[in-house]
């Protein structure tokens, strides 16, 4: 793995942390991007990475983009974030989970972690065992916390609305066609909040029968993985990994907008512009996708101050992320810059860079 300043994606992180137990087998990455506004907060993704170097550059990116949603959303924390290096089996132990759960501790408040791609409710309670630096943790009924999966899809959809508005001119969601890349705990919810409302979907996942199972229940249409990015539709909608907004993925869309909960879709700056030259309307990621760190931030400030915390409050907040959106829209129409240039110079302003 080569020093991490070299990579492009560091953007004066205050800490890039490796994490070695040889007892556990645990390899981790902890990276925090900036404090400025509080502790860094961001989940922990598990995951398999063939070269150790792109966890790396996952961990560079996706501390920055936490640093600017929760920022833009408000919240009195900074970014931060961790990747566990998994094996190519995917082994998960509750001994690793004990020792991440301590190099967590160890930082003493400065990193606060949650759930992310590959880690459950039940492992972060287990690293919770070790540390009080964690949430998404259970929570009582009408409380704020537990799950951020639900939270990322309602906020995602009220985004997508907007979006819609926007860009279509359309207040119904009848009728429009979203393209759904991705059927997990986001994707699949936010599909169901569509199907409600009257949106004609096409569904993708790696996973190709949890797709055709969902498209079964909800009435929708389903496709492969590799196809989804082709489709023609109103809106695609990216709920996986991100990086998929490159030269060549730009290329085959064939919608109006771009919005969806995947962390750091755009490969490289310049795939924003990218997008406005071809007249689709992007959706910052980090700031439609906001809804499950608001969950999940606001269950850890009630926990850490022993004060109680409502799940209304959770869903006020989730609702003023169309506001955000059309705020960015309207300075971009006006600018010439695209969203993503005039939302990344929002959120650097909020934390003083």
């Amino acid at each position: 793995m080569t020093a991490f300043w070299s990579e492009a994606d560091f953007d004066d992180h205050e800490l890039v942390q490796l994490v070695h137990d040889r007892a556990s087998g645990l390899t981790a990455l902890i990276a925090l991007h900036s404090t400025h506004l509080g502790p860094g907060a961001g989940g922990t993704r598990f995951w398999h990475y063939p070269d150790p170097q792109d966890g790396l550059r996952d961990v560079l990116r996706l501390s920055r983009g936490m640093s600017y949603k929760n920022a833009m959303a408000g919240l009195p924390m900074g970014g931060g974030k961790a990747v566990i290096l998994a094996d190519a089996g995917g082994s998960k132990s509750p001994a690793m989970l004990a020792a991440f759960g301590d190099a967590v501790n160890a930082l003493g408040g400065r990193y606060v972690t949650a759930e992310d791609v590959g880690i459950t409710v039940a492992d972060m309670q287990a690293v919770a065992a070790r540390t009080p630096f964690v949430s998404g943790l259970p929570v009582g009924e009408g409380a704020a916390g537990g799950d951020p999966g639900p939270f990322t899809a309602m906020g995602i959809y009220h985004g997508i609305k907007a979006a819609v508005r926007h860009s279509l001119g359309r207040d119904s969601l009848v009728g429009v066609h979203v393209a759904v890349q991705g059927t997990g705990s986001v994707g699949g919810g936010l599909s169901r909040l569509l199907a409600k409302d009257g949106a004609r979907l096409t569904l993708a996942d790696v996973d190709p029968k949890r797709a055709a199972a969902l498209a079964s229940e909800i009435g929708a249409q389903h496709v492969s993985a590799e196809a989804v990015m082709g489709v023609a539709c109103d809106v695609f909608s990216p709920n996986a990994l991100g990086a998929i907004l490159d030269d060549q993925g730009i290329a085959r869309l064939d919608c109006a907008i771009v919005a969806g909960g995947a962390n750091n879709q755009l490969a490289r700056p310049h795939h924003g512009p990218a997008l406005a030259e071809r007249g689709i309307l992007y959706a910052p990621d980090y700031v439609i996708n906001a809804g499950g760190i608001i969950s999940v931030t606001l269950e850890y400030l009630c926990r850490r101050d022993e004060a109680p915390c409502d799940i209304n409050e959770v869903r006020k907040r989730i609702a003023q992320i169309p506001a955000r959106l059309e705020t960015i829209w309207q300075e971009s129409d006006s600018s010439g810059q695209s969203p993503d240039q005039v939302a990344d110079r929002m959120a650097q302003a909020l934390i003083g860079r």
